[in-house]
């Protein structure tokens, strides 16, 4: 694994992880399409019916070809390309692990990879549960609701979530990313469980990019 922002010093003040961008990004490439090899490994193992491994397979596909791309032309500086990178590891763990029941994270009417102006940016997170099950937003660790990497700091406000559990949820979250600029990535993911009788179930993280322009 490549290593991850240390001591919270900016990557590109004395970064030794490469000569220049356009290197790291050639490395970084290279590394998200080395490593889908090993989630592919795990559909392999999972033994899934055809019509689930073959989604599985394209979706990880597809965020190789989306995440590259962004690495290539969104992200200007070695902590964007660790942000897009990271986002797209995760973005692979989660589809290899797959979605029981139904979830989407958007941002302006998109998912997975999105666009946004810098300021007040609206996160709606939606899920339904299967078969009389209940859904409720999550906790990524105990003490954190959320995994976030962004260029610049940025807060999602928690003062308005509840731990009530819905049938069909339909949550708007609030981004504040005032302090951002045109060319400034986010990552975030969204933990989302199911739940019967009161008992937590599954839980499934959806991570979302977006790109402040």
């Amino acid at each position: 694994m490549l290593p991850l922002d240390k001591d919270g010093v900016p990557y590109d003040e004395g970064s030794e992880k490469a000569s220049s961008v356009e290197d790291y990004k050639v490395t970084c490439i290279q590394f998200i399409k080395d490593i889908s090899t090993d989630y592919l490994a795990w559909v392999d193992y999972y033994k899934l019916p055809q019509d689930e491994d073959k989604k599985r397979r394209d979706r990880i596909h597809a965020i190789v070809e989306r995440t590259n791309e962004w690495i290539a032309k969104i992200a200007t500086t070695i902590k964007a390309v660790d942000v897009v990178m990271n986002d797209g590891i995760q973005k692979m763990a989660e589809n290899t692990a797959g979605y029981p029941f139904q979830i989407g994270v958007f941002v302006n009417n998109m998912s997975g990879y999105t666009l946004a102006k810098p300021g007040m940016v609206d996160i709606n997170v939606k899920a339904a549960g299967r078969d009389g099950s209940k859904v409720k937003l999550g906790w990524h660790q105990k003490e954190k609701r959320f995994l976030i990497s962004s260029t610049s700091s940025i807060l999602i406000d928690e003062s308005n979530i509840t731990e009530q559990e819905f049938e069909m949820l339909d949550l708007h979250l609030t981004l504040d990313a005032q302090k951002c600029i045109p060319r400034d990535v986010i990552s975030f993911t969204v933990i989302i469980v199911e739940t019967r009788d009161g008992q937590e179930y599954e839980r499934r993280g959806v991570s979302t990019l977006i790109h402040l322009g």
